[in-house]
């Protein structure tokens, strides 16, 4: 398998979540990272990116409409639109919310399958709902590989199990190990880990 994309989906407890995750990938990671952290529309935009940049030596941003995607890079949905992945690079919509959420997980994971199909790789953190599950579905559908955080790890494990019952084959990682397993799937070409 060749890795063209990581699609990230947290809820209530992402933001250590992706912390964690993100500093154990290198500012040379091959692939891009789409992530989906919901967040409130009231949020201070550049709060969440400069938070996570912190901890990483990724490039780590808020989305911009057209924005290019680019090996190195974490994009992160602003508060209050969809992002949805289109080969290269991703739009931002304001499309109703998809349960109760804008930014929508399903959305996100659903529009990179679209686009990456098996060159995607899925993944669903911490979260108190079931976001996410669909567009997980959808990932192992279209051939991507789908990852869900060990539940027995994440602060709220409501989002992982309904992942897991949507997705029973994907695979469960503790979440200190789900960046390592990302270098892997995605640093040699042709090997699907």
């Amino acid at each position: 398998m060749r890795c063209d994309l990581v699609a990230i989906g947290a809820s209530w407890g992402g933001l250590a979540a992706l912390q964690t995750l993100l500093r154990g990938l290198n500012g040379d990671f091959a692939a891009p990272i789409c992530v989906a952290q919901h967040r409130s529309a009231r949020s201070d935009d550049s709060l969440l990116p400069a938070l996570l940049g912190q901890r990483t030596a990724l490039t780590v941003r808020d989305a911009e409409d057209k924005a290019d995607l680019r090996p190195g890079t974490v994009l992160i949905a602003p508060p209050d639109y969809h992002m949805l992945v289109e080969r290269g690079d991703v739009a931002l919509s304001t499309d109703a919310p998809v349960a109760y959420s804008r930014p929508s997980i399903d959305v996100l994971l659903e529009s990179a399958a679209a686009a990456y199909r098996d060159r995607l790789v899925g993944v669903v953190l911490t979260g108190a709902n079931a976001d996410g599950a669909a567009g997980l579905a959808r990932v192992a559908e279209l051939g991507g590989i789908a990852i869900v955080q060990d539940p027995e790890t994440a602060e709220r494990a409501e989002m992982p199990r309904a992942a897991l019952t949507a997705v029973p084959s994907a695979r469960v990682l503790p979440l200190a190990a789900i960046a390592s397993h990302l270098v892997e799937l995605c640093s040699r070409p042709g090997v699907r880990a």
